[in-house]
């Protein structure tokens, strides 16, 4: 991931409507949009299915509680 990420408190939330037939293709499809991303710990935190597609918002997670925060350096330490 790009340094950037290391300056991220815990997360980043994806928000979008894709196109699909099912809640479950949509699910599928945002989970594997994260993973595509480069995030490999990935969950949806709202989904519906409304006409066309659905309506999602997914989170990738960067840091979990414990982590070693890349925006929590001691001075001196690399």
């Amino acid at each position: 991931m790009s340094q950037v990420f290391a300056q991220v408190l815990d997360a980043v939330d994806l928000e979008t409507f894709l196109i699909c037939d099912s809640e479950e293709e949509g699910k599928r499809l945002i989970l594997k949009m994260l993973r595509d991303f480069g995030f490999t710990d990935v969950d949806t935190v709202f989904i519906q299915f409304e006409g066309p597609g659905v309506r999602v918002r997914a989170r990738g997670y960067v840091h979990k509680p414990g982590d070693r925060y890349g925006w929590l350096k001691i001075k001196g330490e690399e």
